[in-house]
């Protein structure tokens, strides 16, 4: 048995997607995009200090969690946010501490 079974979908679905974006060119790739505000077709490693390949990569993981679309045209790949998602991941995050009790004035 996988011990991450015993947990819901709920928490299971947020640790995957905290995981996609816990490094941090994953968030300047989401981050680029939502400030441009429109698909990209040029090569996002342009506004990165990485390298094509490792873009590329950090790319691959956020189109599986579903974060951003990369659709074929021509040669190039147009990439966008996806939208429904973001709100479907804000949604959980912001459920998931408004259920939390926290400290008030560092009081525990």
């Amino acid at each position: 048995m996988n011990k991450k079974d015993v947990f819901n979908a709920d928490l299971q679905e947020l640790s995957g997607f905290a995981k996609v974006i816990s490094h941090p060119a994953r968030l300047a790739i989401l981050k680029y995009l939502s400030e441009i505000k429109t698909c990209i077709s040029g090569d996002i490693s342009d506004q990165l200090p990485l390298s094509r390949t490792t873009v590329s990569q950090h790319l691959k993981e956020l189109k599986k969690m579903g974060l951003i679309h990369g659709e074929v045209e021509g040669l190039k790949i147009n990439y966008c946010l996806c939208g429904s998602t973001i709100r479907k991941f804000k949604s959980l995050f912001n459920q998931f501490f408004a259920e939390e009790t926290f400290c008030i004035d560092n009081q525990c």
